[in-house]
């Protein structure tokens, strides 16, 4: 908790000293990334967050909802594609999009519940309308 209060007060103290810097909050941003986490992919498409923008850089921290691409190698078997809740921190750069997402795995009768940090790249699908 201390973390995200240290986040927000470093975005909110960037927007107080400059006229560029710009932080506000969305529900959607048009972002849509493709990623690896614990051995298998997901795509997800940000959602609530808190978002800072500066000229042709956006930096969001916020939820995502995500489809779990995995294949289940016990009995009985979970499906290939599951739907996910994670939470992660996106950087946009004009139409491009980078991003750590973290995501849960709950306890199961062999592991113990823990979180698995991923990687993903993607494209801000709103990014092709700006003019240059």
């Amino acid at each position: 908790m201390n973390n995200i209060l240290i986040i927000l007060l470093v975005f909110s103290g960037t927007a107080t000293f400059s006229q560029e810097y710009k932080v506000s909050y969305a529900l959607f941003d048009g972002v849509i990334i493709g990623g690896y986490v614990d051995h298998g992919a997901f795509l997800n498409f940000t959602g609530p967050n808190l978002n800072a923008t500066c000229r042709h850089s956006k930096f969001i921290f916020g939820m995502l909802p995500s489809l779990r691409f995995k294949k289940d190698h016990g009995t009985p078997k979970n499906a290939f594609v599951t739907p996910n809740l994670g939470i992660g921190c996106t950087y946009i750069y004009k139409m491009w999009a980078a991003q750590s997402a973290c995501y849960y795995n709950g306890k199961t009768a062999t592991e113990n519940g823990q979180w698995h940090i991923g990687l993903g790249v993607g494209l801000r699908l709103n990014g092709f309308n700006k003019k240059k």
